[in-house]
């Protein structure tokens, strides 16, 4: 069975937390990848950016329906959730518009796990860590690639 070490990209790209958007987005298109780890200063991951991170900073504001019930208003939607969109929408750096709750694997879980979280959580990059040191990355071209070899 293969595992994350066996199919990841050990050549890892990473951005700064101060890289901007438009120098981000030139690097995902030169790449040709998906997405990657945006990190601090000291080089630790602090999340991570995709194309639809990217892609979110230009669709339409969707306004929480609001119902007023005896002088007082109802959100029917999370209006923390229109405050991330503003804050995604008007950020001009990697760190600003980044995914800070990352989902990551370790170097030994096997494909069809990371399949899994891939599929389920709608990830298109996936860290690989080592005791929380990153090592790695793997991106659905990763996984197709290595469906392709055993073919």
């Amino acid at each position: 069975m293969l595992h994350a070490k066996d199919i990841m990209t050990r050549e890892i790209v990473t951005v700064l937390e101060e890289t901007s958007v438009k120098d981000l987005a030139k690097l995902l298109s030169e790449k040709k990848i998906s997405g990657v780890p945006v990190i601090n200063d000291n080089g630790n991951m602090i999340g991570i950016v995709t194309e639809n991170d990217l892609i979110d900073q230009t669709k339409k504001v969707h306004i929480p329906t609001v119902v007023g019930i005896l002088d007082s208003f109802l959100f029917l939607e999370s209006p923390k959730k229109l405050n991330k969109d503003l804050q995604k929408m008007a950020g001009i750096k990697a760190g600003e518009i980044c995914c800070r709750e990352v989902i990551a694997v370790e170097e030994t879980t096997p494909l069809d796990e990371i399949a899994t979280i891939m599929s389920e959580k709608k990830i298109h990059t996936l860290p690989v860590t080592n005791n929380g040191e990153l090592i790695g990355i793997i991106g659905k071209s990763d996984i197709i690639r290595t469906l392709a070899q055993r073919s």
